[in-house]
C-alpha cells in the first residue's frame, strides 16, 4: 500500500495532551488540600471554632453572671430570658455553661500543649539512644505506674494549704502537667528510632550536620504528623477526666463551674428538672465527638501513605 501526505494529518493539541504531573504542593499544602475534602473533619472544625467564640465572648454578652443568683427564678425551664433554664439558685445555666466552657476547654489545651512537652523529650531519648535512653525511658515507666488520680488528689491537698482559692483548677492543671507529656515521649522516641537510620540522617552526618541540629532540623519535623494528631486526641481526653473528676467533687470549686461540676450538680434533682443536666452533658458529648472526628481527620489528611 502506497502511503501518502493525505494520510497523515497532525492532531489537535487537546487531543493527546495529558495531564502527567501533580501541581507541586508542600506537605502541609497536601495535607490541607486533603482535610478540606473531608466533610466531617471540616464540620467538626467550624463546630470546635464555634464554641471556642462562645465560650470566650460568650459570658462578655450575656446580661447575666455565672454566680448571679435569683431565687424568684430558681429551676426554671428554657425560655426567652434564660435559654437554658435556671438551676436551684436561679443562676442563668446558658451563662454558667459558657463559663464551664472556658474552664473544660482551657484544661484541654493546657493537656494539648503539655503533650507537645514530650515532642523535645522522646526525641533527645531515641536519638540518643544507648544508657540515655534506658535512663530516660525508665523514668516515663515510673511516672506510668502512678495513677493519674492520685496526682489529682495530692495536688489538692497541699495546694489547699498555701492556696485555697481555685485549688481544683490549679491541681488539675499541675497533675495534667506531671503526665500528659508521657505518651508523647514514647511516640515520638518510636519515630526517631524508625527515621534516625534514613538516607537522609546519613547524608545530614556527611555534610556535617551538627546532632543538634539534626534533630530539630530534620528528625522532629518529619514527625509532627503523629505529634498533631496525638496532641488534638489528648485535648478530648483531658476535657473527659476533668469532667470526671468534678463529677465526683475534685474539681473547680463553687461559685465557678465546669461542665463536670454543673452534671454532678444537677444528678440530685434529674427527676424533677432534667434540663439542668442535659445542656452541659450535651456540651460535653458535643466538643468530645468534634474533637475526635476533627483528630481522625488530621490523622488521615496527615499520613503520606493515604496519598492517591
Amino acid at each position: 500500500m502506497a502511503l501518502s501526505r493525505d494520510l497523515f494529518k497532525p492532531l489537535q493539541k487537546r487531543e493527546f495532551q495529558v495531564e502527567l504531573v501533580r501541581p507541586s504542593t508542600t506537605y502541609w499544602q497536601d495535607a490541607w488540600r486533603r482535610l478540606k475534602k473531608n466533610p466531617v473533619a471540616m464540620g467538626s472544625l467550624v463546630l470546635i471554632i464555634l464554641i471556642l467564640l462562645l465560650a470566650i465572648f460568650g459570658p462578655i454578652f450575656s446580661p447575666y453572671t455565672y454566680s448571679e443568683q435569683d431565687f424568684a427564678r430558681k429551676n426554671q425551664g428554657p425560655s426567652a430570658d434564660h435559654w437554658f433554664g435556671t438551676d436551684g439558685l436561679g443562676r442563668d445555666l446558658f451563662t454558667r455553661v459558657l463559663h464551664g466552657a472556658r474552664i473544660s476547654l482551657s484544661i484541654g489545651f493546657v493537656a494539648a500543649v503539655v503533650a507537645l512537652l514530650g515532642v523535645l523529650y522522646g526525641g533527645i531519648s531515641g536519638f540518643a539512644g544507648g544508657w540515655v535512653d534506658n535512663v530516660m525511658m525508665r523514668f516515663v515507666d515510673i511516672m506510668y505506674s502512678i495513677p493519674f488520680l492520685l496526682w489529682v488528689i495530692l495536688m489538692m491537698v497541699y495546694l489547699k494549704e498555701i492556696m485555697p482559692e481555685n485549688t481544683g483548677l490549679i491541681a488539675m492543671y499541675i497533675a495534667l502537667g506531671l503526665v500528659y507529656w508521657l505518651p508523647m515521649a514514647r511516640i515520638v522516641r518510636g519515630q526517631i528510632l524508625s527515621l534516625k537510620e534514613q538516607e537522609f540522617i546519613l547524608a545530614a552526618h556527611t555534610i556535617g550536620a551538627s546532632r543538634t541540629r539534626i534533630l530539630l532540623r530534620h528528625l522532629i519535623p518529619n514527625c509532627m504528623g503523629p505529634v498533631i494528631v496525638t496532641a488534638t486526641l489528648a485535648i478530648p481526653e483531658a476535657i473527659f477526666t476533668e469532667a470526671f473528676l468534678s463529677f465526683i467533687g475534685l474539681g473547680v470549686s463553687a461559685p465557678r463551674a465546669s461542665w463536670g461540676t454543673l452534671a454532678s450538680d444537677a444528678l440530685v434533682s434529674l427527676k424533677s428538672y432534667p434540663h439542668l443536666l442535659f445542656f452541659p452533658a450535651a456540651a460535653i458529648c458535643i466538643t468530645l465527638l468534634a474533637f475526635n472526628f476533627l483528630g481522625d481527620g488530621l490523622r488521615d489528611a496527615l499520613d503520606p501513605k493515604m496519598r492517591k
